[in-house]
């Protein structure tokens, strides 16, 4: 079998799959190739009719009579890809296609029905068949599918439950009791009516009579107010009038003033305008001859001014070109100390980082070696805890022997009183047997005790210190007592 060429009617899309195809490919006219296979599928609406069944919030019943145009979309290539795949290999009036559209129609019709009353729904009319259409349309949109038009007819009652038909006869008997009380109204209305006619026809034509009398009376009154006020116009424009006239002469008499004035200022402006001219032009007589003058003068001293001028201006540039070459010998030299001190400012420079450096790792290597000793001391003060039971006391005890604190502190104590001639002093206070003294003289022997006690205690003081005892306690003379060194 070799190529085909297929074309669609108007209403119709052709749906090719196969060799060289990845999914579907829609066309309205194609080359079918040996290998492909082409569906002519109808894009044309059909209308779907349907009485749905629903039950509002309150459990009541009802029929929903419907008619819905659906068809698919073919504005969008992605819903017509859609229905191509589900809805084209079934025929659009099939019973398949009949029961998916009537149970996504009775689906979200029930579904919205069931939050709604019957009131709201019989009330909301209008925009319940609104939420039916959008509801239905969100769900026919996976299948490629759209609501073309959406005829929802009046609500109906399930057989058995007449909710409608006894809410029509409320409505009908409520409009029959309205039209009795408008009737009584009116008639009620009609009588007072008549009476309060002729009630407001009475008060109106003695109302009328009292303000004839007082429009007849006002009116009097505003005639003679206006011929006065007439009078007194009058009298006020004929005096306006004069005083106009007298304006108008005064006004004359000051311009006929005001021109005699202008005409003598113009003669004596001409006369004067005459004698500045002349001054004018005597001036510019005598600029012009000074201007000649001036000339003449710049003629004779230019020359010799120009000559003198161009010989300072070469001089001056002599003298500027070797200042320049001087300033640029003196700037040469001192760029070339500059790049000499810069090299040297770097030499040094790489010489203090090197020694830098070098200070720093071996800061860093004697910082190494002490955290290396200080791990080892850990380790083996950790080892000599556990030899000795975990007792601080003993290992204390033995790192101080071991580093030699108690022979150190020997050493110190007695370096410390090495080169000491310590002087020992013992004295007595020379009392005799006890039978020479008499009983009651003990109290005075203690007395005595202590004066004897207080010579050789200076005496030692003096020998030790070279403190003397203060005057009214007396003089070291002799005396000293006996010691023994």
């Amino acid at each position: 079998m070799g190529f085909a060429y297929r074309i669609a009617s108007a209403s119709e899309y052709l749906a090719i799959t196969g060799y060289g195809i990845a999914d579907v490919k829609l066309a309205k006219k194609a080359w079918v190739a040996p290998g492909q296979r082409c569906t002519r599928f109808d894009i044309s609406p059909v209308n779907y009719t349907f009485e749905v069944q629903a039950m509002s919030a309150e459990k009541l019943p009802f029929i929903l009579p419907a008619v819905f145009t659906i068809g698919p979309r073919a504005d969008d290539d992605d819903c017509l890809l859609r229905y191509a795949k589900l809805i084209s290999p079934h025929d659009k009036l099939s019973h398949h296609v009949n029961e998916l559209v009537k149970g996504v129609i009775e689906g979200e019709t029930r579904v919205l029905a069931a939050s709604m009353t019957m009131e709201e729904i019989f009330q909301g009319t209008k925009s319940f068949k609104q939420a039916v259409f959008e509801n239905v349309q969100l769900e026919l949109n996976q299948f490629g599918l759209i609501i073309y038009n959406a005829n929802v007819k009046q609500l109906v009652d399930v057989a058995g439950h007449e909710y409608f038909s006894y809410l029509g006869q409320k409505t009908q008997q409520e409009a029959v009791n309205q039209a009795k009380v408008d009737v009584a109204e009116a008639r009620m209305k009609g009588e007072v009516g008549a009476k309060e006619r002729d009630g407001m026809t009475r008060q109106n034509a003695a109302k009328v009579d009292a303000e004839t009398k007082v429009y007849t009376v006002k009116r009097q009154g505003e005639g003679a107010k206006e011929e006065a006020r007439v009078k007194a116009e009058v009298k006020v424009f004929e005096n306006e009038r004069e005083a106009e006239v007298a304006e108008a002469n005064a006004d004359l008499a000051m311009k006929k003033a005001g021109w005699q004035r202008q005409a003598m200022v113009a003669e004596v402006e001409a006369a004067k305008a005459v004698a500045i001219r002349e001054a004018e032009l005597q001036v510019e007589v005598e600029r012009t001859n000074a201007s000649r003058q001036t000339e003449k003068l710049k003629a004779e001293h230019l020359s010799k001014a120009v000559v003198d001028y161009e010989m300072k201006v070469q001089e001056a540039n002599w003298e500027l070109y070797n200042r320049q070459k001087a300033a640029e010998a003196l700037l040469y030299e001192q760029e070339k100390q500059a790049e000499a001190r810069r090299a040297s400012a770097d030499a040094a420079f790489f010489a203090r980082r090197r020694e830098a450096e070098a200070e720093l790792y071996a800061k860093q290597k004697e910082a190494e070696g002490l955290v290396a000793m200080g791990d080892a001391q850990s380790a083996y003060l950790s080892a000599m805890l556990g030899a000795l039971g975990g007792s601080y006391a003993a290992l204390r005890d033995y790192l101080m022997v071991s580093s030699g604190v108690y022979q150190e502190m020997a050493r110190i104590n007695a370096d410390a009183i090495k080169g000491l001639e310590p002087k020992i002093s013992v004295w007595s206070n020379g009392g005799g047997a006890g039978g020479e003294v008499g009983e009651g003289g003990g109290a005075m022997k203690e007395v005595a005790g202590v004066y004897k006690m207080l010579p050789p205690l200076l005496t030692t003081v003096h020998e030790q210190t070279g403190m003397l005892p203060p005057a009214w306690m007396g003089t070291l003379t002799g005396g000293a007592p006996s010691s023994t060194s």
